[in-house]
């Protein structure tokens, strides 16, 4: 080998080391370094349970199809409202529930709301009741209740759930601890018709009674009336479901034969009762309460449930039910 093929060589080789202390060194300073803070979502990231009362909304949003089960639900469910999709799912009437969980726990911070849901609600551009101020339109309102994972074990325990109280919740139009049971339809027997109601495909579709000895129907209407109410993946004859029950919230506002429903909003505290740009549609985790109405102090949540918190048939509107179309972390989409 020549010289300067020899002094090529060793300048090449000194390169190579200095290049891998180099290297080590920038592989200790990575080992050694703190790690960046991880990025959580402020969205949706599970769904843990999807239970729909019947509804003229319910197996189409989200859509079921034979052989969907329980599991394949919750995941068309966080496929239309999880990850900032802000798709749409019905929760059909009264207790009809929807419960999601986060990949972190959303703060409390004190003096600031702390969440958003999205639903569909919007007001009325013209009122028939020229006397009314409340705003209304259509105005679902669902209760909201929420749970801090204490014991780390990844779901919500019964023990962990906390309703948020809003505007109505100590008045005494309101009612604690009612409950309501739906039964399986048949859905080939002959449907019973109203003369009167010709907008009612069947007015005696799905019955059901409550823990008041009260009982009634879910009817059918002519602009749904091609698929079942019942939720198809619960195999179960009948479905129960407890809460709080809110008073109606829709008026017929129409003179005449003619029907003009106004849902009205109610103050705060309720999801799918105010447009999503509205404030009301935030919800501050203070407001929780325990079982026996007194307020408990939460570092954050983790869980969050909502269901249809009103029990009324609004003629040719049909059931009232609240739809959910996502949920928000406020705190980290400030910028």
């Amino acid at each position: 080998m020549k010289k300067k093929d020899v002094r090529l060589v060793s300048v090449l080789t000194g390169m190579m080391l200095v290049g891998g202390l180099f290297a080590a060194c920038s592989d200790e300073e990575k080992e050694g370094s703190v790690p960046e803070p991880e990025k959580y979502s402020p969205y949706i990231t599970q769904v843990l349970d999807f239970r729909p009362a019947p509804g003229q909304f319910v197996n189409g949003m989200p859509s079921w199809k034979e052989g969907d089960t329980q599991e394949t639900m919750n995941q068309k469910v966080l496929a239309a409202i999880g990850n900032n999709k802000k798709g749409m799912i019905s929760l059909g009437g009264f207790g009809g529930y929807v419960v999601v969980g986060f990949d972190h726990t959303i703060e409390n911070i004190a003096g600031k709301r702390d969440f958003r849901v999205l639903g569909n609600a919007f007001y009325a551009e013209a009122n028939p009741n020229p006397d009314m101020t409340r705003k209304g339109g259509s105005c679902e309102p669902g209760i909201v209740m929420v749970a801090y994972d204490k014991n780390k074990n990844g779901k919500p325990d019964d023990d962990e759930w906390y309703e948020l109280a809003g505007s109505e919740y100590n008045k005494e139009t309101t009612m604690k601890d009612y409950q309501i049971t739906y039964y399986r339809p048949d859905e080939n027997k002959e449907p019973v018709i109203d003369d009167d109601a010709p907008h009612i495909a069947d007015k005696e579709y799905i019955r059901w009674t409550d823990s008041q000895g009260g009982e009634g129907y879910i009817a059918k209407n002519v602009f749904n009336v091609d698929n079942s109410y019942f939720p198809q993946w619960i195999s179960d004859p009948n479905i129960t479901f407890k809460g709080t029950l809110l008073p109606d919230n829709g008026v017929n506002e129409g003179t005449g034969e003619e029907e003009y429903w106004v849902l009205y909003a109610y103050d705060w505290g309720y999801a799918d009762n105010v447009p999503n740009g509205d404030e009301g549609s935030t919800f501050d985790i203070d407001w929780a309460i325990d079982k026996k109405g007194n307020r408990v102090s939460l570092p954050g949540v983790d869980f969050i449930k909502v269901y249809t918190g009103v029990n009324q048939n609004c003629g040719w509107l049909g059931e009232v039910s609240t739809e959910v179309c996502g949920i928000e972390d406020l705190h980290l989409l400030v910028e």
